[in-house]
């Protein structure tokens, strides 16, 4: 059953990722949500296919998508859909964006998937390992701060949702920071070229597939106070050296 699963996420990226090319770098019409977040006809089309693929294939399971919500959500399986994660960059023509795919059963997420359409590199894990195109990849060793690369989304909202002074300290702690972000930077995570991966506040569709994702490559992902991050709606993802460190760093400031 898990190998009928896996197939279906590579069609879902395949098809879909075929629509989010089709868009790239193209002039494209860009709506505001509620939220005052930006959606394009890539979001929406590419969300359709998953959730049509999903339909056909496994008619029992629900569905939580970010663009059009959810459906039978009470199912022993649910999938959640996030069809660009940085729709931001996308728009803009930079390449930090991708599709999220996550598949949960109970209160479990047995397997996260992270598509680059423009790349072509599909991420998936099951929480026990995770492949890169079929290729086993894994968080790079890290024992200290000043030896890590960090990345976070959007820096204005460590500020908005998280102690923004506690932040700035690690920042100054580690080798490198960057904004390489949204599911960007848990790739690079997960691929062994970045050590810390934060984002101060998430959504289900942000988050569920990362965690088969980062515990597959042999990471760590918790909420924001080192908790489980399936309950919570923050993200601290790190390799295993460092990971309880900055967890302690971000809430009492000490080391």
């Amino acid at each position: 059953m898990k190998q009928e699963f896996i197939n279906a996420i590579e069609e879902m990226a395949e098809r879909s990722g075929d629509v989010i090319r089709s868009y790239f770098r193209k002039p494209i019409a860009v709506d505001e949500k509620q939220d005052l977040s930006p959606v394009t006809i890539a979001d929406r089309t590419a969300e359709e296919i998953m959730r049509a693929i999903v339909r056909k294939k496994f008619p029992d399971h629900g569905i939580i998508g970010e663009e059009f919500g959810s459906e039978n959500i009470d199912a022993e399986y649910v999938w959640v859909f996030d069809p660009i994660d940085g729709t931001k960059s996308f728009i803009c023509g930079a390449l930090e964006f991708g599709s999220l795919i996550a598949l949960k059963h109970g209160n479990e997420v047995i397997l996260g998937a992270f598509h680059q359409p423009i790349t072509r590199e599909l991420l998936i894990g099951d929480g026990s390992s995770t492949r890169c195109n079929g290729k086993k990849v894994s968080v790079r060793q890290c024992d200290s701060l000043d030896k890590a690369v960090l990345l976070t989304t959007d820096h204005l909202n460590i500020e908005k949702y998280q102690d923004k002074d506690k932040f700035d300290r690690l920042i100054h702690l580690v080798k490198l920071y960057r904004n390489w972000g949204d599911c960007f930077g848990y790739y690079l995570l997960a691929t062994g070229f970045a050590d810390i991966m934060i984002d101060p506040i998430m959504n289900i569709w942000d988050s569920y597939a990362l965690i088969p994702i980062i515990r597959g490559a042999g990471g760590v992902i918790t909420d924001y106070r080192g908790n489980d991050p399936v309950q919570g709606n923050d993200i601290i993802a790190a390799s295993q050296g460092i990971h309880t460190e900055v967890v302690r760093l971000l809430n009492t400031g000490k080391l």
